[in-house]
This record gives structure tokens, C-alpha cells and sequence, in this order.
């Protein structure tokens, strides 16, 4: 009986593609998933090229994807998505069409939400000062400007 023979090569394309294919995926996790494999730099690059030239990463259509996807399940600002996308070295310009995905009214309605939801949560005695220390610290850390933090927390305290 003849053994088959397995090509490396296909059996890292079927990996990598199946990788791509089962969410969208920036460069950075696509050449740390081919260095995992085992791959040299000039294969690790072929890949890459590759799989840009079959759509199977798409950097505009991810930035597109893990924006909305952070908005609206982690309900992170704007300030917070643009920094994990510039962790997986996404170009300026992607994450810039990335933000004009997330409308304005829906960002501020969840903005909103989220402040209301925090200053309920703390005793009814609480003093206003401490409830700000509270409140905006918390909104800071999720993403939201600072600016919109200060108009939403002048609305809360006039409460």
C-alpha cells in the first residue's frame, strides 16, 4: 500500500484558513497564529498575502467588526476602541472609518444608560461629590470621553 503524502503547506492553509473563516481576524493575530504553526517569516508573509489577495483578512472589515461588536455588547467608548485597535496595529484611517460606524445618538443613549445605571446603583444617601468619584472614574475606564462624562454628570447631579 502507498503512503499519501501530506504537504505541509496545505495542511498550514487549511489551519490558517479555518482560523480566518471562523471570525474576522487582524494581521497581527493571522502572523501570530502562523508563528504558533511553526512558520518562518518569508512563509508567515506569503501567507499573509495570500490570504489578502483571497479576502480571507480583510483589516477595514475587521476594524468595522470588532467596533461595532465592542459597542454593542461590552458598550466600550470610542477612546477605549481605538486603543485595542491600536494594539493589533490596525492603520489610523481603518480605525477611523471603524468609529463613523457607531451613531452618535445610540453612543449617547448608551453613554447615558451606563451613568444612570452606576449612580442608581449607589446608596440614595451617598453625598453628590462622592457619587461623581464614583460614576466617572467608571466611564473613564469603559471609554467615554471626558467631555460627554462631564455634560452627563451635570444632568445627574441636577436630578
Amino acid at each position: 500500500m502507498k503512503e499519501k503524502h501530506i504537504n505541509k503547506k496545505d495542511v498550514h492553509w487549511q489551519k490558517i484558513t479555518a482560523y480566518c473563516a471562523y471570525q474576522e481576524r487582524c494581521h497581527k493575530e493571522v502572523r501570530e497564529k502562523l508563528y504558533a504553526l511553526g512558520l518562518y517569516k518569508n512563509d508567515v508573509e506569503q501567507y499573509i498575502s495570500r490570504l489578502i489577495e483571497e479576502n480571507y483578512v480583510n483589516e477595514q472589515r475587521f476594524a468595522e467588526q470588532f467596533t461595532g461588536g465592542k459597542f454593542r455588547s461590552k458598550q466600550w467608548g470610542r477612546q477605549k476602541i481605538v486603543y485595542a485597535l491600536r494594539q493589533k496595529n490596525i492603520s489610523a484611517y481603518c480605525i477611523d472609518k471603524a468609529l463613523q460606524q457607531i451613531d452618535d445618538v445610540a453612543y449617547l443613549n448608551t453613554l447615558q444608560h451606563l451613568a444612570c445605571k452606576k449612580w442608581d446603583s449607589m446608596p440614595k444617601n451617598m453625598p453628590i461629590h462622592l457619587r461623581k468619584q464614583k460614576v466617572i472614574p467608571y466611564l473613564l475606564q469603559k471609554g467615554y470621553e471626558n467631555e460627554l462624562i462631564k455634560k452627563i454628570i451635570i444632568d445627574l447631579a441636577d436630578k
